[in-house]
């Protein structure tokens, strides 16, 4: 996804658009209840994924949606082709 948003921008940046990747990890949302898991589980697999994050839980939805009006906004004016992480630090626990 993030190639294909580079290749993008250099597509779209002589027309005046900027296009960049929001790479997110684990968000707290309601899907999770929705999977049908016992509320046990869902808590359990909730512990051992924030437990692997440097911030040690998930993230939240306006988290996420301020990254991504910061990159809607003339504030990220610069940023082009980028991929912009937002995961907690997950990736760099991969490492």
């Amino acid at each position: 996804m993030h190639s294909l948003a580079r290749t993008l921008s250099a597509e779209l940046i002589g027309q005046g658009i900027r296009v960049n990747t929001l790479n997110i990890g684990p968000i707290d949302t309601p899907l999770f209840s929705k999977l049908g898991m016992p509320v046990e589980a869902v808590q359990e697999f909730a512990q051992a994924v924030g437990g692997r994050m440097p911030v040690g839980r998930f993230g939240k939805p306006q988290e996420v949606a301020q990254a991504a009006v910061f990159l809607a906004s003339d504030d990220s004016s610069f940023v082009v082709g980028s991929e912009l992480v937002t995961d907690g630090g997950m990736l760099i626990n991969t490492f």
